[in-house]
């Protein structure tokens, strides 16, 4: 959610729905310039209390995580003259409104490469964050603050998304403040080829919903999901939200896409490093020069991007796409999102034999499957079987396309390994938020605080 972090007005202007599309595809590459992309958020607390991490105070905050990071060579990035980021190397440390802390790793080009960029950002957040007394959670959904509990972040972006959200969704201020992920980002050759990559990834996106299950407390209590955190985006914004049913019809590509998201009302417009509120405007009026928030004026290509990037369907084009489904998790999960999707969507044979899996499931069995497995994860019926089922399905795909890939490291381990977390899941059923229900209603005595140790980075 965080976007980019330029002034704003930049680029060339964008005129016609094909300067539009045109740059979503200029995101086609040669398979040997494919790369990954890993994002994962986590909740920032206390060890006193185990309170939400404010922006600034006299103890653990924000912005001291921030500032103290730059000694491993982040460089910030400044709003209003206060840190809202940090940047190195092609990475980027971000803040999600409530303060969750947020890695954009890096466009690298194995599992091996990405796992050791999580586990070094990893290291250099616990360094500082055990100097100023605070720690990091990888859940879901934040298992015990209130609304009123969560601090918010001095992004101008997000004050524009808060006064909106309430206006088209019941739970977008949870989604915002109260909910973390994982994602990875990954790239395609051609216009069909993100075709196919993305009517895969969004029938499957319920099953990483399934696998990754891991937010089932709020308020100190069972919410009654399994990931709250999926369950929370089905009533955000469905104007930008969802399945989209239409990347399933002929004539999907890249014109289709940018004529839905056309029709998305906006949230802002960026000029001069100062976000002007343009909520529940639109882009086509913007174009036309019809845009109330500036009258008169036309876009640039950052206005597309920064629009682009203020839409949350479970699977996400830009110039790649981002697969948007999974709750945040623990340390040795994070490298396992990436790991499903590479070996599904990297290899032709495993991206054949996934779309044999989906191609005649029905636009209301996808959307339906959403749904339900936020209650139920693996356990959801589907046809005449259940989640648990294909998801062994999808993961033996995925291990077959890894293996193909041949990518090892110095021990000689190939990328396979990562899933053996999700393969273990998956032969069980046991989500992960089952097993923190179990420790909730046996061990933890009916409290969340053991979360803060034990979900702890």
């Amino acid at each position: 959610m965080s976007g980019t972090y330029g002034q704003g007005g930049d680029g060339a202007p964008v005129e016609t729905i094909e300067d539009l599309a045109g740059h979503l595809a200029s995101g086609c590459k040669p398979r040997a310039a494919w790369r990954i992309g890993t994002e994962h958020e986590k909740f920032g607390f206390s060890l006193n209390g185990h309170d939400p991490l404010p922006y600034e105070s006299d103890g653990p905050s924000v912005r001291k995580m921030l500032e103290g990071l730059t000694r491993f060579g982040w460089e910030e990035v400044l709003e209003n003259g206060k840190p809202i980021a940090l940047k190195r190397d092609g990475a980027s440390v971000s803040l999600e409104p409530g303060g969750q802390f947020e890695l954009s790793g890096a466009p690298l080009e194995t599992l091996h490469q990405t796992c050791a960029e999580v586990n070094g950002h990893l290291k250099e957040v616990k360094a500082v964050a055990d100097e100023i007394g605070a720690g990091f959670l990888g859940l879901g959904f934040s298992p015990k603050w209130s609304l009123e509990d969560t601090p918010m972040m001095p992004k101008d972006r997000y004050n524009i998304m808060k006064a909106y959200m309430p206006k088209v969704g019941t739970r977008g201020h949870q989604m915002m403040f109260r909910s973390c992920t994982v994602q990875t980002n990954l790239d395609f050759s051609s216009e069909a080829d993100m075709v196919k990559k993305m009517r895969v990834s969004l029938a499957l996106q319920p099953v990483a919903t399934a696998l990754f299950a891991n937010s089932p407390f709020a308020d100190g209590k069972p919410n009654g999901f399994l990931s709250y955190r999926a369950h929370i985006w089905a009533d955000t914004d469905n104007n930008r939200t969802g399945m989209l049913p239409f990347a399933f019809e002929d004539g999907m590509g890249f014109e289709r896409y940018a004529e839905w998201v056309l029709d998305v009302p906006m949230y802002f417009v960026k000029r001069g490093g100062k976000f002007i509120d343009a909520s529940g405007q639109s882009f086509r009026d913007f174009m036309a020069g019809k845009l109330p928030a500036l009258p008169g004026e036309r876009p640039v290509m950052s206005d597309w991007e920064d629009h682009l990037s203020t839409i949350f369907p479970e699977v996400r084009l830009k110039t790649f796409l981002e697969m948007r489904g999974a709750d945040g998790g623990p340390w040795n999960r994070l490298c396992a999102l990436p790991a499903f999707w590479v070996g599904l969507l990297y290899d032709d044979a495993a991206l054949d034999e996934a779309w044999q899996l989906v191609k005649d499931w029905t636009d209301e069995e996808r959307s339906q499957l959403r749904i339900d497995v936020a209650k139920t994860a693996l356990k959801t019926p589907f046809r005449n079987t259940t989640v648990q089922q294909i998801a062994r399905d999808a993961l033996a795909i995925s291990r077959g396309g890894l293996r193909r890939r041949e990518r090892q490291n110095m021990h000689g381990e190939y990328e396979t390994l990562f899933l053996d977390d999700l393969n273990e899941i998956a032969a069980t059923g046991k989500t992960a938020a089952e097993d923190l229900l179990e420790r909730y209603h046996g061990r933890w005595g009916g409290s969340v605080e053991p979360a803060f140790t034990e979900c702890a980075y």
